[in-house]
């Protein structure tokens, strides 16, 4: 690197030579707090099938759910601490509880089918630590309507979320498209559904994913449709408060070591086998070589942990959205980049 220095004529070459000293991170803010209370705090969805839910028995499911315990993992070990005290804790929020909880330190993470948008980062001190799921919002009608098309609801009725990101692109499709119609805002996502449920607004929009989960669940699951046509991208990701960088990369670094284990083929199922693997680019995630995990203030492991504990991104996404779950929705945007979808890690290395 080359730079010209006030007062000279010729340039002076500078170099930065790579110094472990300073390369690896002391625990940053976040990452001592979670330390000192032996687990990471969250906020998720408890009534978003595919996202974040609770089942039958009282469990935490969903991508969400399985980013934070994730994250945990690769910062704890295994998903479990002494006495069987769970190390990722679960908090459910509504749409306008989620920044202030953020900021607060209330919840070391939001991972929420949180939409990032530039008015979410600049106002709100966060920063959002990558995309786990893209997808865009559409409507959810009933078939019996007769409804094709956004442009068919005209004059409808449309439940919304107060707050949203779905409240404002309604908004704004409907001005851009000169429609007329009414809004039924709803502070508590699952009020928004029962209306729908019960007849009281024509249709309700979302995120196309979130819309077919809602739909599986309604009282007519056959009569619903969701519309094809979307009118917003929504990408979906993990947020973390400002000025701790370092906890930062290790939100964002876990995902991508998630999607980079789905590239590499590295399963929950042959995990131990791969530790043995000559691959260089397996070695340094799986910690058997280098000291990556330093950078983070973590163990080498950290990525092991991780995979081991929730699988990679394919496994994750096929649990909680594939053919063996209640969604079954099709990769998509959501397959890896090789694979034409948009899922894709940055190196490792």
């Amino acid at each position: 690197m080359r730079a010209w220095l006030p007062g000279l004529l010729l340039p002076i070459a500078l170099s930065f030579p790579f110094l472990p000293g300073i390369a690896q991170n002391t625990a940053g803010p976040t990452l001592a707090n979670v330390r000192a209370k032996g687990f990471v705090e969250c906020a998720v969805g408890s009534t978003t099938p595919g996202f974040g839910f609770v089942d039958s028995r009282g469990v935490f499911r969903g991508l969400d759910v399985d980013l934070c315990r994730a994250v945990a993992s690769a910062i704890f070990g295994e998903a479990n601490g002494p006495n069987g005290v769970a190390r990722a804790r679960f908090v459910p929020l509504n749409g306008g509880q989620r920044m202030p909880a953020l900021q607060s330190g209330q919840v070391d993470m939001v991972v929420q089918t949180l939409t990032q948008t530039m008015a979410r980062e600049a106002a709100n001190g966060v920063l959002f630590a990558g995309i786990d799921f893209y997808d865009g919002q559409s409507f959810l009608v009933r078939k019996s309507s007769g409804v094709k098309r956004p442009a068919d609801l005209a004059g409808a009725t449309i439940c919304v979320s107060a707050g949203s990101t779905s409240e404002l692109n309604v908004a704004d499709w409907a001005q851009a498209n000169g429609i007329k119609y009414s809004p039924v805002v709803f502070d508590q996502v699952q009020e928004g559904r029962d209306a729908y449920n019960k007849g009281r607004c024509d249709a309700y929009s979302t995120d196309a994913s979130q819309l077919a989960a809602i739909a599986s669940i309604t009282r007519d699951p056959e009569n619903q449709l969701v519309l094809t046509e979307l009118i917003s991208k929504e990408p979906l990701g993990p947020a973390v408060r400002q000025g701790d960088d370092q906890w930062y990369g290790i939100v964002k670094w876990t995902l991508n070591a998630l999607i980079d284990a789905e590239e590499q083929g590295i399963t929950q199922a042959n995990i131990e086998e791969k530790l043995a693997s000559p691959s260089q680019s397996t070695r340094r995630l799986l910690g058997q070589t280098g000291d990556y995990g330093k950078f983070l203030s973590l163990d080498n492991r950290w990525a092991y942990w991780a995979i081991k504990e929730v699988g990679n991104y394919g496994e994750v996404y096929e649990r909680n959205f594939g053919a063996n779950s209640a969604m079954k929705l099709p990769r998509g945007k959501n397959a890896l980049w090789r694979d034409g979808g948009l899922m894709y890690s940055a190196p490792i290395r």
